[in-house]
């Protein structure tokens, strides 16, 4: 990967367009599927989402696998959509990016609440 493509993010964009191209041919439960696992797993990304690159691309070829199996959808992912991304995120109780800001705008306050009281 290239520098400018790091900075300006083209990689992702590109990235991402070949993720849409791909899930563009599934079945309609799979493509919907597709939405919710995107929905669910964008809280355990980073700033640019670039470290949930490989989890969505796993998570699509899971979902084109199950769809030239002809397997239904439900059977794969079960009734807990955000169970399996959770799962996949790196289990139940993974910090989301929300989690991760707050830690850190609480060491801040406390810095400069000890910087005051000091």
């Amino acid at each position: 990967m290239k520098f400018w493509e790091t900075v300006t993010g083209s990689d992702l964009t590109r990235q991402w367009k070949a993720f849409e191209a791909r899930a563009a041919v599934l079945p309609d439960g799979h493509r919907a599927a597709w939405e919710q696992i995107q929905g669910n797993l964008f809280p355990y990304g980073d700033f640019t989402g670039r470290s949930l690159m490989p989890i969505l691309d796993a998570a699509l070829a899971l979902l084109e696998e199950t769809a030239a199996d002809g397997q239904n959808v439900h059977d794969v992912l079960g009734d807990d959509v955000s169970g399996f991304c959770a799962a996949l995120a790196g289990g139940e109780g993974a910090r989301t990016y929300r989690d991760r800001w707050r830690e850190q705008l609480n060491r801040n306050v406390a810095l400069k609440l000890s910087r005051l009281g000091g």
